[in-house]
């Protein structure tokens, strides 16, 4: 009720009417220390922000229209607790950057419009990401989304839930243009997504197909950042530093490393014990011209002293294909390794409020070994206090 009537008077204030007893006002505030060391770079002590959960608020509301059918909203905004300012990663520069959503609910399931998370983001109203200990959760050295793929969030979406069947559910999303769809269809980036979500009982389970087009991408930066390598790429290829748009790189004749359609298949699981929950996952991702990898994870989650104590670790396995390949491997091995393990304990203190602690470690191998990253060579170890509101 108290969020609800929180709800109403911002609303008010902004001059927007409504049926108080339909909105609800939310978020997460998610506050901690980090200490971390990066290989080849100092250790930094950092105030550290959705460390364990994303700091965000949001506002969400659905009227029923009879008959089964109702229409709702979500708008949700991220922000970092230790400055104020907006989520540089999900946020910045938009007014509800981490979901923009309105959606219709009926017996034929739910059919969803707006900025959301993708399938396998980790994130959002229809994410069915399963089977990792962390989630997207302790930043680069626990989320998923550091070693897997297929995992934005996308502007200009529909997406498609139908109802349960005997436990089963089915999710399609489709992008009209990721970051926008200003230009004519061929010349937007498209998104494509399926999934199949099954929960039952103690036992839950998801099997996704992602696959993004590229059509405007000469942004040779932005296609290697899965393995900070952008820069590195730029220079063998080009000798120029940074990243370039289509103009630059028709200047220079790398139109021929234009992106290709980049596919992910993600299946992962989780079973309930009682003592322990297992987990697995695993992804095949691959870019023609590019990459082919692997990535696996295996993790449990037990309730240790009225918390709840997780242990995971994952190994990604990849190699360079193509013209990627022929740049980037002169000198260099074409092959790509990465392992990393991390534990956590997080314990309530009511039932909105809980502390908690991580640990993780990474250790990159082959072309990776030397990469100036968290998500495979360094160590993080951070504590904090979340609360929901």
């Amino acid at each position: 009720m108290k969020k609800t009537l929180i709800a109403a008077a911002v609303m008010a204030t902004s001059g927007v009417a409504f049926a108080a007893s339909n909105v609800t006002l939310y978020g997460v505030i998610d506050t901690g220390l980090l200490v971390s060391k990066v290989k080849h770079k100092d250790t930094l002590v950092q105030m550290s922000t959705g460390f364990d959960s994303g700091s965000r608020w949001g506002i969400k509301g659905v009227e029923d229209l009879g008959n089964g059918y109702a229409v709702g909203f979500q708008l949700e905004q991220g922000f970092d607790s230790d400055t104020g300012a907006d989520n540089a990663t999900s946020s910045a520069g938009k007014s509800f950057g981490r979901e923009s959503r309105l959606y219709v609910t009926g017996a034929f399931g739910e059919l969803g419009f707006g900025r959301f998370g993708s399938l396998a983001s980790g994130a959002g109203s229809y994410n069915i990401l399963t089977g990792w200990v962390f989630g997207t959760s302790y930043d680069v050295s626990g989320s998923w989304t550091s070693f897997g793929r297929a995992n934005s969030r996308v502007n200009n979406a529909i997406a498609y839930v139908s109802p349960s069947f005997a436990g089963f559910n089915l999710y399609a999303m489709y992008s009209n243009g990721t970051s926008d769809d200003a230009n004519k269809w061929a010349k937007n980036d498209h998104y494509y997504g399926l999934g199949l979500k099954y929960a039952n009982g103690p036992a839950k389970a998801s099997l996704i197909f992602e696959a993004a087009d590229n059509k405007s991408n000469y942004d040779i930066a932005a296609t290697a950042e899965p393995w900070d390598v952008g820069s590195k790429l730029v220079e063998k290829f080009t000798g120029i530093k940074g990243a370039f748009d289509k103009d630059d790189a028709d200047e220079v004749g790398v139109a021929k490393f234009k992106a290709k359609t980049s596919y992910a298949i993600t299946a992962g699981g989780a079973y309930n014990f009682g003592v322990v929950e297992a987990q697995g996952i695993y992804q095949y991702a691959w870019q023609s011209d590019f990459y082919k990898q692997h990535a696996f994870g295996l993790g449990i989650k037990a309730p240790v002293a009225g918390g709840t104590f997780g242990l995971g670790a994952r190994m990604l396995l990849g190699k360079f294909d193509g013209t990627a390949k022929t740049i980037l491997c002169k000198e260099d091995t074409d092959k790509y390794r990465a392992w990393n393990i991390g534990a956590n304990y997080k314990y309530p203190l009511s039932k909105r409020t809980a502390v908690y602690g991580y640990a993780g470690y990474s250790d990159g191998a082959k072309w990776l070994k030397d990469v100036d990253s968290g998500k495979y060579n360094g160590w993080a170890v951070g504590t904090g206090l979340v609360h929901s509101f």
